[in-house]
């Protein structure tokens, strides 16, 4: 029989024909020279090494960008040239085309003769012979401008336009990326290679389209309390004009790559929707001098199938076809809705990018996950034999592997239908940590677009409802309630979710929230979950393996070594008596051999785990007591406060949030109530 009709293959991928006019994949870099010299030397740096790891036939193109816009011609090789764009002005794809020469030309005719219009084939040809004047001048094989590209960026130099005292500098980056958007348009076939914008800046816009910031220094740029307040006037417009870009570039099939290496803030959070919605990446660290800048970079050009590579592929589409009274209300993701749909599918009620059951996902890699919702159809009198029947719901995603070649991923999935009031059911099939990343995105999603939306509140009763519906107990008995071991985590998911940098936005800027929530709406189930509850590991001379405990300040031991993964940062935390033992140089005494093991196991398990993430975690080794010991204190339950100080902990945590076991308490209360 055919693999289809086994039911261990629920997913089956197939080789389909492949475009006829499929080409190599295309960077176009757009970079910042608005940045101190060495920052700016880093980054020529960090490309250079990149266009060492690329395939000679990959499509290379460079824009540059201060005060204004420079498009450089690559193609040119007796000197270097470049078309420049004002940087206060918004250009159309069609305006940048026309300036660079690459406009759709009209069929010759005689003054005398009337204007004919131009036949569907005239207009192929026209723009064909345009895109491929523009892949010789601007993008080219690296094979074709390698030497072009090398002079350029040795000789390019900061913007020629100094910024003037207590004034930001002129950095036009929305019509930077605006302009070498048209350019791809002009110089790609639409749908004809796996093409990436990849954006390397080191500060806020601050003129031109997409501004964020004013250039004066006495004007702060925004913050979360700006955007509560609706007191930030240029982020609605900012926000509107990278909504515009984003429906470009996916239309295109595009992706934006952000890497933002930067002290302050670079307006991440207003090009969010570009990136996301093209199956971008981003990158943010404080310099491009940084080791987690250059790490990540250079994962994005690993060759497909080596360790740490990102296997990106593109021009994707997901479809989503259920049974009969199931019908899809939407996706959570770094996809784009398709507006072409199979209407019987579709449900009345809109959850996130709804309204559709096709998305386009312009990028992708092995990491991308989208969230699926759904709504059941009541089921009707005639309808009742529905009931121990079977329902199906098929993906199915077609994309452009990395190889060039065309896949088609089926994916079929069969339960059950279950009666609504059997409990005993619904808990067997509840899957707790799939359903903990799903609230995440739902909530993150809420609070970026329903005003007033109480993220803390929305949590807890949905926690309250799920308890009351699910739990086991007396009503008005708090003491006798219990929750099945299908249900026995999710509490405590919620709690961390709560408390996590996606819900509590103080201390935090709109920037790396927008970076945080990016990174959680395309990781998979499992690391999501590190986001949310970070892995807590012990090593210890007693033990001679390591062990996992509780994610608890109890878990701190003078005698201990924690390792923390909470997925942004890995902790190597010393307890006090181990980092005493440290700077004594015991571990390098041959007697106390196994000290030294113990030093080096932690460090080789966090290594291991910054070279397979994407991107790169930031890796923090800390002393119990020292300023850096924060990283690992933010993140764990404080069962032991200075309000409630606890004599089995080795370590008091300052803060006033309750302790998991408070909110559980408080849990048991008011579900015994509902």
């Amino acid at each position: 029989m055919p693999a289809e009709l086994f039911e261990q293959c629920s997913t089956i991928e197939y080789m389909i024909p492949a475009p006829p006019n499929v080409r190599p994949p295309a960077y176009v870099f757009v970079v910042d020279t608005c940045l101190r010299e060495d920052e700016l030397a880093a980054c020529k740096g960090a490309i250079t090494q990149a266009l060492q790891m690329v395939p000679e036939y990959s499509q290379i193109g460079l824009v540059t960008f201060g005060t204004h816009v420079h498009v450089h011609e690559l193609g040119f090789t007796e000197c270097a040239k470049s078309y420049v764009f004002h940087g206060s002005k918004e250009y159309t794809s069609q305006q940048v085309q026309t300036q660079l020469g690459l406009g759709v030309r009209t069929p010759n005719r005689t003054p005398s003769a009337p204007a004919a219009r131009p036949t569907g084939q005239q207009q192929a040809q026209s723009l064909q012979s345009a895109q491929q004047a523009g892949a010789a001048r601007f993008i080219l094989p690296l094979s074709e401008c390698e030497f072009a590209l090398q002079g350029v960026l040795e000789e390019l130099q900061q913007d020629a336009f100094p910024a003037e005292a207590e004034h930001r500098p002129s950095r036009c980056t929305g019509t930077a990326i605006q302009v070498a958007a048209g350019l791809m348009a002009a110089c790609l076939p639409q749908n004809s290679c796996a093409a990436r914008l990849q954006l390397f800046v080191g500060g806020p816009s601050t003129v031109g389209a997409g501004k964020v910031v004013e250039r004066q220094l006495m004007e702060p740029i925004r913050s979360h309390k700006d955007l509560a307040k609706d007191a930030a006037p240029l982020f609605k417009k900012a926000l509107r004009f990278y909504d515009g870009l984003a429906a470009d570039l996916v239309k295109q099939s595009h992706s934006l790559d952000v890497f933002a290496c930067a002290l302050d803030q670079v307006g991440l959070a207003e090009m969010k929707r570009a990136v996301e919605r093209s199956g971008g990446n981003v990158v943010q660290v404080d310099s491009f001098g940084n080791p987690v800048f250059k790490e990540s970079f250079r994962r994005v050009f690993e060759t497909p199938g080596e360790p740490g590579s990102l296997n990106t592929a593109s021009h994707a589409t997901m479809e989503v076809i259920p049974s009969k009274d199931v019908k899809v209300s939407g996706a959570l993701g770094p996809g784009s809705p398709i507006e072409k749909k199979l209407a019987s599918a579709v449900a009345d009620q809109v959850v996130g990018m709804g309204g559709t059951n096709r998305w386009r996902l312009a990028g992708l890699d092995a990491r991308t996950t989208m969230a699926f919702f759904f709504e059941i159809l009541a089921a009707n009198k005639k309808d009742a034999e529905r009931q121990n029947s079977a329902f199906f719901l098929q993906f199915i995603t077609r994309y452009l592997s990395p190889d060039g070649s065309m896949r088609c991923r089926v994916t079929t999935v069969s339960r059950m239908w279950t009666d609504g009031n059997n409990a005993e059911n619904l808990i067997n099939a509840f899957d707790q940590e799939c359903a903990a990343a799903l609230i995440a995105r739902l909530a993150t999603y809420k609070m970026e677009t329903e005003e007033d939306f109480d993220a803390t509140r929305y949590l807890d009763r949905t926690l309250i409802r799920l308890a009351s519906r699910f739990g086991d107990y007396r009503k008005d008995d708090a003491g006798s309630f219990t929750l099945s071991q299908a249900l026995s985590l999710f509490p405590g998911f919620m709690f961390n979710l709560r408390r996590s940098q996606f819900v509590q936005v103080f201390g935090n800027s709109p920037d790396e929230t927008a970076f945080c929530r990016l990174v959680l709406n395309k990781e998979t189930t499992s690391e999501a979950l590190l986001m949310l509850q970070p892995e807590l590991i012990s090593y210890q001379l007693a033990s001679p393996e390591p062990e996992p405990v509780m994610l608890d300040v109890t878990s701190i031991h003078p005698e201990r070594i924690l390792l923390l993964d909470s997925y942004f940062y890995v902790v190597v935390f010393h307890g006090s008596n181990v980092a005493t033992w440290r700077k004594q140089e015991y571990h390098l005494q041959a007697e106390h051999g196994g000290f030294k093991s113990l030093l080096e196991a932690p460090q080789a398990h966090a290594e291991q785990i910054v070279k397979n993430r994407f991107p790169v975690p930031k890796l923090v080794i800390c002393d119990q007591n020292g300023s850096q010991a924060r990283f690992l204190l933010a993140r764990l339950n404080p069962s032991s406060s200075y309000s409630n100080p606890s004599g089995m902990s080795a370590e008091v945590i300052m803060t006033d949030d309750v302790s998991l076991q408070v909110f559980l308490d408080h849990l048991r209360k008011l579900a015994v109530q509902s």
